[in-house]
């Protein structure tokens, strides 16, 4: 009887589309980069699920920039340009998984992120950053699934020969 319940129980699970599941994980690792990028800059704030809306030209907190130069200290580069680059990736790649475009690429490029993070910021909080590189990984090898503007697109050309 457990074998059997189990066994129907896997069938089940197995019959999940991966579409929402894609969808869902897109969305939670864009809010969460989006969120931290959003600590980086002012002039901007959006934040769908709070309701917040001011839109402005962004711009670097000062904040951000002693943050990379006291907190993070990334040993290759300068506090200002990295504090840039993550306001710029935490904006850009989250906005592009949430649509599903070049989602392997934004996908790869967070994990990279991740990478840095773990390796050389936080490194005793591998079990989050462990959580990401699932969903990122998860999204660089199976792709944004039907609901996206990459599956569109894919459909939308004429086949290659």
């Amino acid at each position: 009887m457990p074998i059997r319940l189990i066994n129907q129980l896997n069938s089940w699970f197995s019959r999940i589309p991966y579409s929402p599941i894609a969808l869902l994980g897109r969305f939670a690792i864009a809010a969460t980069f989006w969120k931290s990028g959003q600590t980086k800059i002012d002039g901007l704030a959006i934040d769908l699920i709070n309701g917040e809306w001011t839109l402005g030209w962004p711009t670097l907190r000062p904040l951000a920039i002693i943050l990379f130069k006291e907190e993070y200290q990334l040993p290759w580069l300068a506090p200002e340009w990295a504090a840039l680059l993550a306001a710029v990736a935490e904006h850009l790649f989250p906005l592009l998984l949430l649509l599903g475009l070049a989602t392997r690429l934004s996908a790869f490029s967070l994990l990279i992120m991740t990478m840095v993070i773990q390796l050389w910021v936080y490194p005793h909080a591998y079990p989050l950053h462990g959580v990401w590189a699932a969903v990122l990984l998860l999204l660089m090898q199976r792709g944004a699934g039907i609901i996206s503007v990459d599956h569109w697109l894919a459909h939308r050309r004429p086949p290659s020969r």
